[in-house]
């Protein structure tokens, strides 16, 4: 192993770490100390890569959000229809959650009410998968799958806003058990709001792309079964 490889591995040895102490601690009260017995290494050496605490608690989304991303922009290639995409991206971020509690508790529990994490690169990248979405809407808009009058801030903010109350009470709470099962459910709800009923093209999504190993390096196929079409509502 080359010693900017070895470098990398023990960086992202720590981060684990750190995430799994900020996420059953809280972040004032948990200590370097902890992630540094939690890694298996020394406090000088966790200091050697990150110089404070708060530093590596915003290190922590910056190469998993990255990861996310790309993973994410993978799977829309594969797909047709801003309605299909929109499932697709519903999936993942509730998959992506469930397959990583740890990384939701922070995120979700405790980077959110930390207004110095808006100002660092991690949280530009989030904002990049935020823009993401918005650009989704923006394509069902004009292709006419859309209504004209959708508001694509307002959408984004629904979806937005729905998973993350979700996945906050299933990490207070421990319900659901799978927070998948919602996925469908705030799909429906979505496009049925924004739907141009003047389309006679529904959405329908059946896709299943070979396994890989996901941005947490666990082989994960995405799989979604066959969808009910939408049919235009007839007018009075």
């Amino acid at each position: 192993m080359t010693s900017r490889k070895k470098s990398e591995a023990r960086k992202e040895q720590i981060l684990k770490a750190a995430e799994k102490i900020f996420a059953k601690k809280e972040f004032h009260e948990a200590t370097i100390s902890e992630v540094a017995r939690e890694a298996g290494l020394s406090d000088a050496t966790i200091y050697e890569y990150f110089s404070t605490k708060e530093e590596l608690l915003f290190s922590i989304p910056r190469e998993t959000t990255r990861r996310g991303m790309e993973r994410m922009k993978g799977y829309l290639k594969f797909i047709r229809g801003a309605g299909n995409k929109i499932h697709t991206i519903i999936y993942h971020y509730l998959l992506f959650y469930q397959n990583a509690p740890d990384y939701a508790s922070v995120v979700m529990l405790v980077l959110k009410s930390n207004r110095k994490f808006l100002e660092t690169e991690a949280y530009q990248i989030i904002r990049e998968g935020f823009r993401g979405i918005l650009s989704v809407i923006e394509e069902g808009i004009d292709s006419g799958e859309f209504r004209p009058d959708t508001d694509p801030y307002l959408v984004r903010q629904m979806i937005l806003g729905v998973i993350e109350h979700i996945v906050i009470r299933w990490l207070l709470l421990g319900k659901p058990k799978d927070i998948l099962q919602y996925a469908d459910p705030i799909t429906d709800m979505i496009i049925d709001g924004i739907q141009n009923r003047n389309q006679t093209q529904g959405w329908n999504l059946h896709i299943k792309l070979e396994p890989q190993e996901d941005i947490r390096g666990k082989a994960t196929p995405y799989t979604s079964r066959a969808r009910r079409k939408h049919a235009p509502r007839k007018k009075k």
